[in-house]
């Protein structure tokens, strides 16, 4: 069987595997190596064809015998094929996918200025892209070069924002390159991050209601051609949205929100069973942490110190990928808690008849009165929610019935 795979240093949040095993039938494996062991895999590695991501795409440029126009003019290459002779041929697809994401989400760079933030391997690339599609002045933001992040406000009059750096990307989720209420005019926002599905500068985007798009489509278009040139075949580009999809179902959180005793934990355990998803619990990560009781936090620190636990609780949880998480009953009491599952996870609001609910262990259920909280928290609950699932009698029907509302 061919082989082929990704080259990179670190590749534990690549989703490349799932996509190449959906766009055809060859083995697919990721390859982490250290610099000083490139020379020695890319000259006698056995493998047919590769895909190459940071921080290596100009490092392999000196093995290749020969480039593809696109990689030449760019000076960055993301794909080797080996040739019948046994020599590397160097291509580009990040071109490619770069293009196909803007086409996707409707954004018209044409005479409008972009900032390029970062100078890495992709850069290049997009840089080409947006040129290419007739964007006005593109400039690029580094840490060190003339335009950087100490005098980007000079800059604030861009129009088209496209982060290249790591910066977002897991595991350091919640991290953003610049703060986009800076830049009053911009109007559309690409960041070419996969992992998480919304990076902090896309939901920036979001709240500002900038239209933004995130990585994974061009991820899986890079692939695609990628593919074509690995196998010498062409694939319609409808298989794109197809494995944007079914990547999209598959690596996002499920995360169970309700109130308390509506059958979160028990629930989602019976679902990241069936579904072959691990399961975090909120509620046992804040014992971890804590060290004690939710009772006895409750009745030693108060509530404040428990929201705390809790937030920081569900950052562990939430920065995770294709996760079934329980979330505490009054995880909705605050805002910067949605921010956290916004950034990849499906949210299902987990509906039980208010008599059906226990009160016995659960402090503010005990204090405050199931129905009183049912009525502040249901409002919250339906606007964080994607699905409403009423809790059936039996844990194995709820569990189906989100399973079966979410398509997965």
């Amino acid at each position: 069987m061919e082989k082929f795979g990704l080259l990179g240093e670190k590749l534990g949040h690549s989703y490349s595997p799932q996509i190449h095993a959906m766009l055809a039938d060859y083995e697919y494996i990721l390859y982490e190596k250290k610099p000083e062991e490139i020379t020695e895999f890319l000259t006698n590695g056995q493998f047919n064809g590769l895909n190459v991501t940071t921080p290596y795409k100009k490092t392999v440029i000196p093995y290749c015998a020969t480039l593809s126009e696109i990689a030449a003019r760019l000076g960055s290459v993301n794909t080797l094929i080996k040739q019948k002779d046994g020599t590397l041929r160097g291509d580009n697809t990040d071109y490619f996918g770069f293009l196909y994401m803007l086409e996707k989400t409707g954004i018209d760079v044409k005479g409008k200025k972009a900032l390029v933030l970062g100078d890495g391997g992709a850069a290049p690339t997009i840089r080409a892209a947006l040129s290419d599609r007739g964007a006005g002045e593109v400039v690029t933001i580094s840490r060190r070069g003339p335009d950087n992040y100490g005098n980007i406000g000079r800059h604030a009059d861009a129009r088209i924002i496209v982060n290249t750096t790591p910066v977002g990307m897991y595991p350091g989720n919640g991290r953003s390159p610049v703060e986009l209420g800076d830049f009053k005019r911009c109007e559309a926002v690409a960041d070419i991050i996969g992992n998480p599905a919304k990076t902090e500068l896309m939901l920036q985007a979001e709240d500002r209601g900038i239209p933004c798009a995130g990585g994974l489509n061009m991820l899986v278009a890079q692939a695609k051609r990628a593919c074509e040139l690995f196998r010498s075949v062409a694939i319609q580009d409808t298989v794109i949205e197809e494995i944007v999809e079914a990547i999209g179902r598959s690596t996002r959180n499920i995360a169970l929100i309700g109130m308390p005793g509506c059958g979160k934990t028990t629930v989602g355990q019976q679902l990241a069973e069936i579904t072959g998803r691990r399961f975090f619990d909120v509620d046992e990560i804040i014992i971890a942490i804590a060290g004690k009781s939710i009772g006895r936090i409750f009745d030693e620190d108060g509530e404040a110190v428990f929201r705390d636990l809790e937030e920081e609780a569900l950052r562990t949880a939430a920065k995770e990928w294709g996760s079934v998480i329980s979330t505490g009953g009054g995880v909705v009491g605050r805002e910067s808690n949605r921010r956290l599952l916004r950034q990849n996870s499906d949210v299902v609001f987990l509906d039980r008849a208010l008599g059906e609910l226990p009160d016995m262990g659960r402090p503010l259920s005990l204090t405050q009165g199931a129905e009183a909280l049912y009525e502040r928290r249901l409002p919250l609950y339906l606007a964080w929610s994607d699905y409403r699932v009423t809790a059936c009698d039996g844990v194995m029907q709820t569990a189906q019935a989100v399973k079966e509302a979410l398509r997965i």
